[in-house]
């Protein structure tokens, strides 16, 4: 077993996932055209191939169990993350990509065609221009602002039993205070990486 599959079976073991032969092939996969094209496209400041294993595909897949819902919005989704690695554990979910900005939408489309993920759906636009309100069971976050500013502008989005999910670094106690809904955090362990993870959902009603 070469070294990258490796990393990528014995981690997503670590965090309590089973993955088949051609799932960790599709991360790879993808993985290898994320390389390609952040020479060009600057997709990533993650340059090492190990270190996008870890803290992009592993760091994905780790809020997996926390990811409830047949109609899921991955917001500031950057070069797919976390919804392509999502995508090709939950087959039977459908996911919405969402990136304001085109080149990065333009790689995302390029790897769901490749890896021929049918359950994923790529747009270009902002959050607050999308409409399609109350859509989605799930909004997902990968921290790309503060909870509250997350909320306001992804509420609509969801149906009222929806539920956003919040990945985060350390947790943030000064903007969980701000926030009148209920929700739960978790912290989360990724193999190999010493940082602080953790992972909020909270509850639109």
């Amino acid at each position: 077993m070469d070294k990258d599959r490796e990393l990528l079976v014995t981690g997503i073991g670590q965090l309590g996932l089973s993955a088949s032969g051609e799932q960790i092939d599709l991360l790879l996969a993808f993985v290898s055209l994320m390389e390609r094209w952040n020479k060009a496209y600057n997709l990533t400041a993650i340059r090492d191939r190990n270190e996008m294993l870890r803290l992009h595909i592993l760091d994905s897949l780790a809020v997996l169990p926390f990811v409830t819902g047949s109609k899921i919005i991955d917001v500031g989704t950057g070069a797919g993350l976390p919804g392509i690695p999502l995508a090709i554990f939950m087959p039977g979910v459908q996911f919405t990509l969402l990136d304001s900005n085109s080149k990065k939408t333009r790689f995302v489309r390029q790897a769901v065609l490749e890896l021929q993920l049918h359950n994923v759906e790529v747009v270009h636009s902002r959050v607050e221009s999308l409409g399609r309100k109350g859509e989605f069971d799930a909004v997902l976050s990968r921290a790309f602002a503060s909870v509250d500013d997350i909320m306001n502008l992804t509420e609509y989005l969801l149906q009222p039993e929806g539920v956003l999910i919040a990945m985060k670094g350390q947790i943030p106690e000064a903007e969980l205070k701000k926030i009148n809904r209920t929700y739960t955090v978790d912290s989360i362990v990724l193999p190999g990486v010493e940082a602080e993870r953790c992972v909020l959902r909270i509850n639109k009603t």
